[in-house]
């Protein structure tokens, strides 16, 4: 029992170093994940650089009998916070990243990471009950020994997680290079110059309307968005082409998720070319949900430029992920689709990589700030109608451009258009002479403003009537019309 004991402390001495290491290593994912989770955004940096020190002491403590058993109780309590909070994040039906290990290995909160930290919480618990005299057979007899073998398991450790990098890196290169084999081009399969074609990733802002479009069926039939919509079943439409390798070899789990997800969402091929082309290269799939474009018209308004890729809507016709470009990207969110409940509000799929705050679903924050003109604004007074919330600045050209198109977004106010609140760093005086309609809040340095979800300038994001944030950021005044169905 003693060497047992002594195996557990080493093992939860490894779980975790490698956390703290991991998650010191990204100190931008470990901010990212605590925001997630709910920490208020005044407490973020610091819970995101005090959780990977707590971690380390804990660590450290596993090694000596005479601290074993504190570092048992408190790396309990934080394993059971931890999965509390993993808990009430999935009832929630969200499903941040968990950051468990930080850069060493990250996935979406989920039943194994909730199976997986509750056995290493059976483990503290062990040693916990054991009591301090009960902590197994020592590492070293002496100080000097103590010493010394702290800093060899260290320096393994270090050489563990150096390895983990190091494959992490060989990993990402080979996913990167597959990706670029797996995704095909409108044009057909063989290799075609993609000049301007963008980040495959790129989409318009998740909350935004998906565009209204009426496309032919390969059965004949003419279908419009609204019949997608008139089951009130979120969507996922995969963007596909008869010559596209990667999509016809994607086809067969399509169709498996077809029936796995029949009972919580539809799902529809949007293709080009003739029905019949299209009807043979995809055998099986029913004709009335395979869409064909003329060319790519409606791939082109969503930035879907690569074959395949998948964009989720929600129920209420407003689009709920980043477009997944690629089998291998839209694999991972039919795995993610699969551990959500898409009945919940507010449920939308972001892609990983993208590591700036996201606050779909959350109040508004708290602020009072002062107008141009000297009054003063709060929160409560976003409450009662659906809003525009800019984020603005006369040192941005970009934002002046669109000082006009704003005016004529705030003329359409009197047609039952959104008001709109214009968070502002710049002189009072100047602002007036643009002769906005709309409050021009002086928020300066923009720090409210990042408290919405804002990110640069310009950008916006949409408020509803009960002062809940329901887009991500829209970034450019291109995709701030998109926000509003432009």
């Amino acid at each position: 029992m003693e060497t047992v004991l002594l195996l557990i402390r080493i093992f939860l001495f490894g779980v975790f170093a490698l956390a703290g290491i991991g998650k010191l290593m990204d100190p931008a994912g470990s901010r990212k994940a605590v925001t997630e989770f709910g920490v208020p955004s005044s407490f973020v940096p610091f819970a995101a650089l005090a959780l990977p020190i707590v971690e380390l002491l804990i660590a450290a403590l596993f090694l000596f009998n005479s601290t074993s058993w504190f570092a048992a109780i408190v790396g309990l309590l934080l394993l059971l916070i931890f999965i509390g909070g993993m808990i009430h994040m999935l009832a929630r039906g969200k499903a941040p990243d968990c950051h468990c290990f930080g850069q060493i290995h990250s996935e979406p909160v989920g039943r194994s990471s909730i199976i997986r930290s509750v056995g290493f919480a059976a483990l503290a618990l062990v040693l916990a009950i054991q009591g301090s005299g009960g902590q197994g057979l020592a590492l070293a007899e002496s100080p000097a020994e103590s010493i010394q073998t702290l800093l060899i398991i260290t320096c393994l450790m270090l050489s563990v997680t150096l390895l983990f990098f190091v494959k992490k890196l060989s990993d990402q290169f080979a996913q990167f290079s597959g990706r670029l084999e797996s995704i095909g081009s409108f044009e057909g399969g063989s290799p075609a110059v993609r000049e301007n074609a963008g980040d495959p990733a790129d989409g318009l802002p998740i909350g935004a309307p998906f565009p209204d479009f009426e496309l032919p069926s390969a059965s004949g039939k003419a279908v419009r968005f609204e019949h997608l919509l008139s089951r009130a079943r979120p969507l996922m439409l995969i963007f596909v082409s008869p010559e596209c390798g990667p999509c016809r070899a994607l086809f067969p789990e399509i169709q498996e998720w077809c029936s796995e997800f029949a009972e919580k969402m539809d799902i529809f091929l949007i293709s080009s070319g003739e029905p019949d082309e299209n009807l043979s290269k995809f055998t099986g799939f029913e004709g009335d949900r395979l869409l064909l474009q003329q060319k790519r018209e409606l791939a082109e308004l969503v930035h879907a430029r690569w074959t395949p890729t998948a964009i989720v809507v929600g129920t209420d016709g407003s689009i709920a992920s980043h477009p997944a470009a690629g089998d291998r990207a839209i694999r991972e969110l039919a795995e993610r689709i699969k551990a959500s409940d898409l009945s919940r509000p507010f449920t939308f799929f972001a892609n990983p990589a993208i590591r700036r705050a996201i606050k779909i679903g959350s109040r508004i924050p708290k602020f009072e700030l002062t107008d141009i003109n000297g009054r003063q604004w709060t929160e409560n007074d976003l409450i009662g109608e659906p809003a525009l919330v800019i984020a603005w600045s006369l040192a941005c050209p970009h934002c002046v451009e669109m000082a006009d198109e704003i005016k004529r977004w705030e003329s359409e106010r009197l047609d039952g258009g959104r008001r709109i609140f214009i968070l502002a760093d710049g002189d009072a005086d100047e602002f007036r002479s643009y002769g906005f309609q709309s409050p021009v809040i002086i928020d300066v340095r923009h720090i409210k403003a990042i408290n919405f979800g804002l990110f640069g300038t310009p950008s916006a994001v949409l408020v509803n009537a009960e002062g809940v944030v329901t887009t991500e950021a829209g970034i450019g005044s291109p995709n701030i019309r998109a926000l509003l169905g432009k």
